[in-house]
């Protein structure tokens, strides 16, 4: 285990600090700002730690409200919605500076048997052979809007071995293509002892879930990404669901794609399977995408996914 994956464990174990209140710090950012899937994992480890062991989730649907601050902790404050005979259902709110930036609704279920059946897994090579982040991203850094981008984003992805299938949207920035993508990922180290529980591992995929799921929109119209600095944008809602078991720390395959974008807004789905083939998780999320009015626009809003209206 790494010590970027060391400090991530960190920050999702979040400290209680009432009964249904916790509070959680953050891990610095490829922008100024507080990473989303760091603020939506952290949001479902304070909802399961009200529920009981036997019951991991099974779907969370979240509206991120306002930009996190990096500097500043985080309370997350859980309703106790419903505890029924099979499901339960929790309310998270986080909040900053006395304002609320994140709202997550989450359900828990007991397993039960019953019908099932699922999608194909896509044909993807296998993850080895796929160049790492510290293999790629160099590539590229000519196309980055600042020297420093390249470093910031191993830093900020250093927990997470995560491979691109194809090239990434700021590899081929000014040529559209198909609006799908794929990624390979696990944790960067093994999960053993105490710390591996179930609801970890969710909460893990949870946090890499919103790394690339818009990247099949920028790919559609050709647009490198904040990096590139030819969009500004922010994610607006994110919404999972835990369909099977699976481990962060094995390979998971993210099969992404994007059926619209309008009005300012691109949506993303993906599928998540195990490398064995099982779809483990389904994901929908809608993002705010705007084209810069000029090249000074652009470098004025950082290029980043700063804006959220």
């Amino acid at each position: 285990m790494n010590d970027a994956l060391t400090d991530l464990l960190e920050q999702l174990d979040l400290e209680r600090i009432e009964q249904d209140i916790f509070r959680g710090t953050s891990r610095p950012s490829v922008v100024p700002r507080v990473f989303g899937g760091q603020v939506a994992a952290q949001a479902l480890v304070a909802a399961g730690r009200t529920v009981p062991e036997d019951r991991p989730p099974h779907s969370l649907h979240a509206y991120f409200l306002r930009p996190g601050d990096p500097g500043a902790p985080i309370v997350y404050t859980v309703d106790r919605i419903r505890d029924g005979r099979s499901f339960t259902t929790r309310r998270v709110v986080a909040v900053q500076h006395g304002q609320p930036i994140f709202h997550l609704s989450a359900s828990f279920q007991v397993y039960e048997e019953g019908m099932e059946h699922q999608e194909p897994m896509p044909p993807a090579p296998d993850p080895l052979t796929l160049p790492t982040a510290a293999e790629m991203l160099p590539r590229y850094a000519d196309r980055f809007r600042e020297p420093g981008v390249t470093q910031r984003l191993l830093e900020a992805r250093a927990a997470v071995d995560l491979r691109y299938v194809d090239a990434p949207p700021f590899g081929t920035a000014g040529e559209p293509r198909e609006p799908r993508s794929q990624v390979w990922f696990r944790t960067n180290g093994k999960l053993d002892g105490d710390i591996d529980q179930p609801l970890l591992h969710i909460c893990l995929v949870t946090y890499v879930s919103d790394m690339t799921l818009l990247d099949s929109v920028l790919l559609a119209h050709g647009r490198g990404g904040w990096a590139v600095g030819d969009v500004v944008g922010a994610s607006l809602d994110h919404a999972m669901w835990f369909h099977r078991p699976f481990r962060a720390d094995d390979w998971l395959l993210y099969d992404q794609e994007s059926p619209t974008a309008q009005g300012g807004r691109g949506l993303g789905k993906g599928r998540i399977f195990t490398a064995d083939g099982r779809l483990a998780v389904s994901v929908i999320q809608e993002g705010v995408i705007r084209v810069p009015r000029g090249a000074q626009e652009a470098r004025g809003a950082g290029g980043s996914r700063e804006s959220r209206e």
